[in-house]
């Protein structure tokens, strides 16, 4: 049985990932005003100019029932079944929508990932490597649903006004933010979003002590992968981040931007380190 894994853009996989795991992906799309764009038609660095400009917020689209049956049949004529990863139901409609589509058809099985950005393409990761195995789709949706909890997702950002226009962070947390200089760490855990620890300086400061935290609070990480994401960040916020996990001694670490998708949420200057507990 050939099985396929497919995923949404919002998962923010790299696209040398996406082809050496052959991973299909669907897009979400983005609105500004009374522009649309598809996750990837549009830059983020394009997403935050246009909302400055306009003055409005950018809102996310999650992939609706069509695009899915489309995607699933375009998918199944070269396979013979699909196990599709996809964004945290708590945070968006793309999973309800794949889910009912799939349950109209044979061979296509959706995960609720509870995550967001490349904590998916963690869980995807290692999907392949045990498709690679040989392992049956039972046992790769077993071992995906036991590591769903396992996955460290947090993020911090320079500032909340995302967050708090898009109605998901408090009016006391935006204003300490902005008038404190109040960096919190944003914590993801069961697909909800709670505010962790909080860090005040500049954003080197604080994103040193943000991977600080985040690796001591979780001292038994599974070292072989691990992603830094980012929607906009300074070289040095990268480096910073990047080396937290190098002196960790994780084995393979991926730096990318996060899509359209995310970033639309989080707003510019957020960064995150992501990886899978032991």
């Amino acid at each position: 049985m050939k099985i396929a894994i497919t995923t949404e853009s919002a998962s923010d996989m790299p696209t040398d990932l996406l082809k050496k795991y052959n991973v299909k992906t669907v897009p979400f799309g983005v609105t500004i005003g009374d522009e649309f764009f598809y996750d990837g038609e549009i830059s983020i660095d394009e997403i935050f100019a246009k909302a400055k400009h306009k003055g409005v917020l950018p809102k996310t689209n999650a992939v609706n029932e069509f695009q899915y049956q489309e995607f699933f049949n375009n998918v199944l004529k070269e396979a013979d079944c699909i196990i599709h990863f996809s964004l945290s139901s708590t945070i968006s409609s793309a999973y309800n929508n794949a889910k009912s589509v799939a349950d109209k058809m044979k061979n296509v099985y959706v995960i609720d990932t509870l995550g967001i950005s490349v904590s998916i393409s963690l869980l995807i990761i290692r999907a392949c490597e045990m498709l690679k195995e040989g392992k049956t789709v039972e046992e790769i949706i077993k071992e995906v649903n036991n590591l769903i909890p396992k996955a460290q997702i947090s993020l911090i950002p320079e500032k909340l006004n995302y967050l708090y226009k898009g109605g998901r962070c408090s009016a006391i947390a935006y204003f300490g933010s902005n008038i404190l200089k109040i960096h919190p760490q944003i914590v993801v855990k069961n697909g909800k979003l709670s505010v962790g620890k909080k860090f005040r300086g500049n954003m080197n400061e604080s994103v040193k002590g943000y991977c600080e935290t985040v690796l001591h609070n979780h001292p038994n990480p599974n070292l072989e992968h691990a992603f830094v994401a980012y929607t906009t960040a300074t070289d040095d916020m990268i480096k910073i981040a990047k080396n937290s996990l190098i002196n960790r001694g994780f084995k393979n670490i991926y730096v990318t931007r996060a899509g359209t998708t995310i970033a639309s949420h989080t707003g510019e200057n957020t960064i995150a380190i992501l990886f899978l507990d032991e």
